[in-house]
C-alpha cells in the first residue's frame, strides 16, 4: 500500500523539540494545548506516539497522536465482538488530530487521517488490535469521522470505533481518493 500524498514542501515527521509547538492555533483550544504542553512529554515517556506535518515555511500544519489501549469485551458492538474473548481487548487509539487554521478546508484533514489510519494498519501487523478508537471533542469532529465509516460505541455517543475490517477498506478507499 503506497503513502500518503503531502501537497510538495510538505512533510510528516516523529514530534521534537524542535517543531513549533507553541505557535500552533487550530480553533480548538484543547487540540492546540495538547500538543504545545503535552505531546512531546508523553513521547518521550512512551505513552504515545504524535507525527507532525511541517509545512513549506517550517511551520506546524498540522499532527496527529497514536496510542494503544484496550476496551472491555462488554462495551462492544454484538458484531464487533461476535467471536472475541470476553476480556479487556487490544485497540488503537487516536487520541488527538489538529489542523492549523491556515491550512484548514484543503484536504489536509483527510490526508493527516489516512496516513494515521496508515501507521494503525502497519502497527497492527506487529501489535495485534481490533478496532481503532476516536473520542470525539465535539459534533463536528464526530461529523469528520462518521464520513469515513467510524461508528458509535453502544453508549458512548462521542467515542467512536473503526473495526479492523473497515480499516482496511476505508484505508484503501483514502489512498485512492486525490
Amino acid at each position: 500500500m503506497n503513502g500518503v500524498r503531502f501537497p510538495d514542501g510538505f512533510r510528516l515527521e516523529s514530534l521534537c523539540r524542535q517543531h513549533p509547538r507553541r505557535s500552533f492555533r487550530s480553533g480548538e483550544a484543547s487540540v492546540d494545548q495538547w500538543l504545545s504542553t503535552r505531546a512531546l512529554q508523553h513521547q518521550e515517556k512512551h505513552l504515545s506516539v504524535t507525527k507532525s506535518l511541517i509545512d513549506t515555511s517550517g511551520a506546524n500544519a498540522g499532527y496527529y497522536t497514536l496510542a494503544s489501549g484496550q476496551v472491555d469485551f462488554g462495551d462492544l458492538p454484538a458484531d464487533l465482538a461476535r467471536h472475541l474473548p470476553r476480556r479487556m481487548l487490544p485497540v488503537a487509539i487516536l487520541a488527538w488530530l489538529g489542523l492549523n487554521k491556515d491550512h484548514q478546508g484543503q484536504g489536509l484533514g483527510q490526508r493527516l487521517l489516512a496516513q494515521a489510519l496508515r501507521d494503525c494498519h502497519e502497527a497492527g501487523k506487529t501489535f495485534a488490535f481490533i478496532a481503532v478508537i476516536i473520542d470525539c471533542i465535539d459534533d463536528n469532529a464526530k461529523a469528520f469521522y462518521r464520513k469515513w465509516d467510524f461508528r458509535e460505541l453502544p453508549g458512548s455517543p462521542y467515542r467512536l470505533y473503526l473495526g479492523i475490517k473497515e480499516l482496511i477498506k476505508e484505508l484503501q478507499a483514502m489512498m485512492e481518493a486525490p
